[in-house]
């Protein structure tokens, strides 16, 4: 009987597995990305988020207004709530069984996140150790697990208050590297106590003796005033706040921001793409505004320079996945936009000195934008006057056309200089692999505005080389690839470009279009085999592996690696950074500092850090 072929598709192929199975084998389904740490948005914090959210949903019942979350050693976190306590004869189904709890009950939580029945499962399978404990009227309950494993169960009297408590450790078989950023748990609880007025959050660490609080008297107006302070903004006025059981919004102008900056939230989750509620609130200030003034205002004149957050409570919200980035509920969206034009017109009847200065800041914006378009035109028909082709730009043959779905793939690099172009240019797949050349170091933009780019022509033709003009609808490549030189000079321009999309195409990193092209080093060779080295211990490693005294090679630039060894960097095994997205709060103070007038300072940094060698 001949055997059968290893890839036969029949019925031995078709596996079912457990939801415990799938959550461990498609974790990021669950939670999103795995990651490291190093982002917000990475694993380990949203398995936190996952456990605080409960407590929070406890909070919004009106059950218990303070939560203890303690870090210790080693990564192992307990979150402690003082609400009902999940019922003692369910704690085990409730934290290890996919679709179980009470949050398919309107009667129990009428507003939550975690309608899926999936967050704590979650948590509980992708974790080392857990236990779930609850106290409820003199008795406890509960229950250990390994790796979403049932291992041991307990109950008895307790003289603890009633509430609920969450002790877990991520699983290094799923979370190899990871590692708690303080900075990253603080900024998400601050978010959480903008959100629940009153709710006290206490958080223990190993490092602070002092356990530190979160609580707001603010709500958003709290969240609002800490993105400006961020990069040293004043409000124009004092931000307009409004709050009720279902619907709540801040914003006010900056006198030195460009573009808008919202926050969004649904049920306390952070909405980071937004959806229908922060789309609704859009209409109804910009219907809001031009009926008070009886204006024919476009959105971008009433937003430009605004800074807001909105956040509403819904019964059963549909987000676009269980990490919940984005709301997709269409049939609140008429009520919103309503329920937002009438508070703020009632509003600016009540105060016409704000209200005045609203106008007078929308009417300022709708005058800059028509200059700008002046500006635009005047770049368009120089640029027209020079070439119809863009000079800096060796393009591809494919194209990204989002709408069609065609040009996944393409990318252009953007590098220093003709020698680093001209190694890229003569080994590069003309298919599906641009090349723009910078003449020089960029234009440090940071405190500049938008007109700049019409008035500098390499920040002009990058501009349309992208095709990102008006939005970034139209852009043209896939993936945005920074190649500069792995030293001083590389490592400035490649801060300055980033500088640039981040100022004016924000877009693009929060889409994950930027990318940092990482090249060799060191190259180590004998007679026999080659390596490429991209860190110093790499290099190590290849001199211990070929032995003996291998020949050694420190790249300087790109100029310095021939086009035949280029080609293996930018080929099937090129390696690729993906610059992280931060919200305007966090990465414009980074910016600010770093790339923006304050030399003194910065001088100063850099002095007191500055190591000099000791000769012996």
């Amino acid at each position: 009987m001949a055997e059968k072929p290893k890839n036969t598709y029949d019925e031995s192929k078709i596996k079912t597995l457990s939801s415990l199975e799938h959550i461990r084998l498609r974790t990021g389904m669950y939670i999103g990305r795995i990651g490291n740490g190093s982002h917000q948005d990475d694993g380990c914090y949203v398995m936190l988020k996952e456990v605080v959210d409960n407590t929070i949903d406890e909070f919004i019942m009106g059950h218990g207004k303070e939560v203890q979350i303690t870090m210790a050693p080693g990564g192992r976190i307990t979150v402690r709530d003082f609400g009902r306590g999940i019922p003692l004869g369910k704690i085990v189904d409730c934290v290890s069984k996919i679709n179980t709890g009470a949050k398919y009950n309107d009667d129990v939580f009428q507003f939550s996140v975690g309608l899926n029945g999936v967050g704590t499962k979650a948590v509980n399978a992708l974790s080392k150790y857990f236990l779930a404990r609850s106290h409820r009227d003199g008795q406890f309950a509960e229950a250990e697990f390994k790796q979403g494993k049932l291992k041991r169960e307990n109950s008895g009297a307790t003289r603890e208050p009633n509430g609920t408590l969450i002790e877990f450790e991520a699983d290094p078989e799923i979370f190899k590297d990871s590692e708690f950023k303080l900075e990253f748990i603080e900024r998400r609880l601050r978010h959480y106590s903008y959100l629940n007025n009153g709710l006290r959050l206490v958080l223990k660490t190993p490092e602070s003796p002092e356990p530190k609080v979160f609580l707001s008297r603010h709500g958003l107006m709290d969240l609002v005033m800490e993105d400006l302070t961020a990069d040293g903004s004043e409000p124009i006025y004092p931000p307009l706040h409004y709050a009720s059981k279902t619907l709540e919004f801040c914003f006010t102008h900056s006198n030195s921001r460009y573009g808008e900056t919202f926050y969004s939230f649904v049920n306390g989750q952070y909405t980071s793409d937004g959806g229908t509620h922060l789309s609704a609130f859009r209409e109804g200030l910009l219907k809001a505004v031009n009926e008070y003034c009886n204006g024919k205002y476009e959105g971008d004149d009433v937003r430009e320079a605004m800074v807001g957050a909105v956040a509403i409570r819904l019964k059963d919200p549909l987000f676009e996945s269980q990490t919940k980035n984005k709301l997709g509920n269409t049939e609140i969206r008429t009520e919103l936009v309503n329920s937002v034009r009438q508070e703020l017109l009632q509003f600016f009847q009540r105060n016409k000195a704000i209200a005045e200065k609203i106008m007078e800041k929308v009417k300022d914006t709708q005058q800059l934008r028509k200059e700008l378009q002046e500006v635009k035109k005047l770049a368009r028909e120089r640029a027209k006057a020079i070439t119809y082709r863009i000079p800096q730009l060796k393009d591809c043959k494919q194209h990204l056309d989002l709408k069609k779905d065609k040009g996944r793939g393409s990318m252009v690099f953007i590098c220093e200089g003709q020698s680093a172009a001209g190694s890229i240019t003569s080994c590069r797949d003309v298919n599906t692999q641009a090349v723009f050349v910078l003449k020089g170091k960029p234009l440090n933009v940071w405190d500049l505005k938008r007109d700049v780019m019409y008035k500098n022509d390499e920040m002009y033709n990058l501009m349309q080389a992208l095709n990102v003009e008006d939005n970034t609808e139209g852009l043209r490549y896939e993936k945005v690839i920074l190649a500069t030189d792995a030293d001083v000079d590389g490592m400035h321009i490649r801060n300055l470009m980033i500088t640039y999309f981040y100022r004016f195409f924000e877009q693009l990193v929060h889409d994950g279009h930027v990318y940092i092209l990482e090249t060799p080093l060191f190259r180590v060779r004998n007679k026999e085999k080659t390596i490429y080295c991209y860190s110093e211990d790499e290099r190590d490693g290849a001199i211990q592996e070929l032995g003996g005294k291998p020949e050694i090679t420190r790249f300087k630039g790109l100029g310095e690696i021939s086009p035949k060894e280029f080609a293996q960097f930018i080929g099937k095994d090129m390696r690729l950074s993906k610059i992280e997205y931060s919200v305007r709060a966090e990465a414009a103070g980074i910016l600010t500092f770093y790339m923006g007038k304050n030399t003194p300072e910065r001088k100063d940094y850099i002095m007191d850090r500055l190591i000099v060698p000791v000769e012996d």
